[in-house]
């Protein structure tokens, strides 16, 4: 009886509360900012200047040590690339110590220690702190600098270089920084191979002398561990650091652009466009605005909520995702906003994001967005709370960054503080679409007569350089005269129209595999036979003649659709230039330009069927130094050799969108009119 009372008491309060009048079309009021008990730091600083914050943690037997370098940001010149070895040189020794037995050391007591260029970071149970300390201060005040990881660390840069040079968010990033900032700014400097390789031993020495100062650094001590033990220990430890002075370097403060510049990075071998949207502004951590404007941004384009995410994929489809980010500096803020989308709708998606910009400084944000916004950040906020490295870098931020020193405790309150009427009011201070820099890398030739309409167009480099293309004054220089002097520099039209069979075998190594790509010609039939082989396995071949091509991979045999079919006939010819007039292609002659530091003819190729391809031939000596389109890719002819009385590339670095990787395609054999059987021809 007493259970049935109680289920039909809970029947008639659930008929009850659903008719309840309840105005399910407004947002619930938002309750009360919760309140966030972070540590309170303790701090002392040691004789020597160095500043100690220890924020006691004891809910698990672990202690963290992160250090902070108070340096100015760094110009490094010719030799820029040099801070991003100093962490892994530190890392590579001692005077007591190999890099293999610090690593030894540390994975014997479950550790983690990590250093960076003004940053180091080390952590364990506290049952091993001392030993952590051992090897952290050894590291960190007895490096060797061994010359050996250096070399490694700069082979393993130039690799990577390599491999950016084609990567467009790689080159948008480098661009950006480079118009936004400027190369002789420490934001704008960006590393090559040139300056990578100037990077010696005694240049890391020399900054580890300069920075490595301990009255410029901060160091913060999270976890189990009591404030008297960390004083003993880091007296122990970090006591005979010896100070010295550290000079600050005031940097002056970029400005945006009086109004709107397009800046076009020409890559054609791209299917897609790059976008940003950036512009430098006055924000510093500690201003009052910060908060609100990080508010600001989440509303504009924070995450999948934001306003260019639901625009850009949502609405119009342009893109996978589309986002921004509101940076404070201690120098110089700035405002970004990007997005990859289609080649054919470059113009339109660049349209929409000035759009947005636009309305957001149209008072246009609501109730609404504001709450979203807020919940996104308090929880982003909370989860990072979980971390003890967040506690220290709030500890050291609070000092570095001069912020108030309950500004973490408080934070979710004046968070909660931030209403749309302030929105409204400070959005057109930071958001300045009539004044931003508008960065797009791709395939420009299709779309750089729409895009002008929104500014003025300058052209850079993959390399971050403005791109200079220089006016052929010469009416004698045509494409033609181009052409010959080409086909002259290789071995003369006479020789080369005797080239009737050809095979080729090149090379190359992706992740310590080896890849060998063999092509066997016969141009009287003509017929193609073109082999890809993973180390001793043969993963696909293409026979190609004048009608068709077929495709062998993993046993099945297919002819090649009409659009792969173009490009793959391409091989049926050795010597394409010799047969460009007969063929019916149109030359255009589009001056000179740079192809890693020479000059060279840029000359764009339409084929019979439409197909653009740019070459270059260098000025000076007439041989093709490169060869993009969208359809094949990108090749760069790094050296030639002669074979039989013709000059043919014997290293090539191929990039190509199916490819996640340069090839370096090295020729380990090319011959002139061999004899070819009937098998080579299968």
């Amino acid at each position: 009886m007493k259970r049935f009372c109680i289920y039909t008491l809970l029947f008639f309060v659930s008929i009850a509360i659903s008719f309840a009048q309840v105005d399910r079309t407004k947002y619930p009021a938002p309750g009360p900012a919760p309140q966030i008990n972070i540590g309170e730091a303790e701090t002392f600083t040691l004789p020597n200047g160095l500043k100690v914050f220890v924020v006691e943690n004891h809910k698990l037997p672990r202690v963290t040590f992160s250090l902070v370098l108070d340096r100015s940001p760094l110009l490094e010149g010719d030799k820029a690339g040099l801070t991003s070895f100093v962490g892994e040189m530190l890392m590579g020794g001692t005077t007591s110590r190999s890099k293999d037995q610090i690593d030894e050391e540390i994975d014997g007591i479950g550790g983690n220690i990590n250093f960076g260029s003004a940053s180091a970071s080390a952590s364990s149970l506290t049952k091993y702190q001392d030993k952590l300390l051992t090897l952290f201060s050894d590291i960190l005040l007895n490096p060797s600098f061994p010359q050996t990881e250096l070399d490694k660390l700069k082979k393993q840069a130039i690799s990577g270089l390599a491999s950016a040079k084609d990567d467009p968010n790689a080159i948008s990033s480098k661009v950006t920084n480079v118009v936004l900032y400027g190369k002789d700014h420490p934001y704008g400097e960006f590393e090559t191979e040139k300056t990578v390789s100037n990077v010696q031993v005694q240049d890391i020495k020399q900054y580890y002398d300069t920075y490595f100062k301990p009255n410029i650094g901060y160091l913060a001590v999270v976890g189990d561990i009591t404030k008297k033990d960390a004083e003993q220990l880091v007296t122990k430890y970090f006591g005979g650091w010896k100070q010295g002075e550290v000079k600050k370097v005031d940097w002056p403060v970029p400005v945006a652009p009086e109004k709107t510049k397009v800046i076009l990075v020409d890559r054609p071998t791209s299917v897609q466009s790059v976008i940003k949207v950036a512009y430098p502004i006055v924000l510093k951590y500690n201003d009052a605005d910060a908060i609100p404007v990080k508010v600001l941004n989440n509303i504009l384009g924070g995450g999948s909520t934001g306003r260019l995410f639901q625009n850009l994929r949502e609405n119009k489809g342009y893109t996978y995702g589309a986002y921004s980010t509101i940076s404070p500096d201690k120098i110089v803020g700035s405002v970004s906003a990007d997005a990859s989308v289609r080649t054919e709708v470059t113009d339109s998606a660049v349209y929409q994001f000035l759009a947005e910009l636009r309305r957001l400084d149209e008072k246009s944000i609501t109730e609404e967005e504001l709450t979203s916004s807020k919940a996104i950040l308090s929880g982003s906020f909370g989860r990072s709370l979980e971390q003890p490295s967040t506690i220290a870098s709030f500890a050291i931020n609070t000092e570095l960054q001069q912020l108030p020193k309950d500004y973490y405790k408080n934070y979710l309150k004046n968070l909660d503080t931030v209403t749309v009427e302030q929105l409204n009011g400070i959005a057109p201070a930071y958001i300045k679409p009539n004044n931003a820099y508008i960065v797009v890398v791709g395939n420009t030739g299709a779309f750089k007569d729409k895009i002008k309409q929104f500014g003025d167009i300058e052209y850079y480099t993959n390399t971050g350089m403005p791109a200079v293309t220089t006016t052929i004054k010469d009416a004698n220089i045509t494409a033609e005269v181009v052409i010959k002097k080409y086909l002259d520099a290789i071995g003369g039209e006479g020789k080369l129209a005797a080239v009737k069979t050809f095979k080729s075998v090149q090379e190359a190594e992706v992740q310590g595999m080896k890849i060998t790509a063999e092509l066997v010609v016969d141009q009287t039939k003509p017929i193609a036979v073109q082999t890809m082989k993973m180390g001793p396995q043969i993963v696909s071949k293409f026979i190609i003649n004048k009608d068709k091509a077929l495709i062998t991979a993993q046993g099945k045999e297919q002819e090649a659709p009409a659009d792969i079919f173009k490009s793959l006939k391409n091989a049926l010819t050795v010597f394409p230039e010799l047969n460009y007039k007969k063929e019916g292609a149109h030359l255009n002659l589009d001056g000179i330009t740079k192809i890693n530091d020479e000059d060279a003819y840029k000359l764009i190729v339409t084929t019979s069927e439409g197909d653009k391809i740019t070459n270059y031939y260098s000025v000076s000596s007439g041989l093709k130094l490169k060869s993009e389109s969208a359809t094949e890719g990108e090749a760069e002819f790094n050296e030639y050799k002669e074979y039989q009385g013709v000059k043919l590339p014997a290293l090539s670095t191929v990039k190509n969108p199916n490819i996640p990787v340069p090839l370096k395609m090295i020729a380990v054999e090319q011959v002139i009119n061999p004899k070819l059987s009937p098998e080579d021809l299968k």
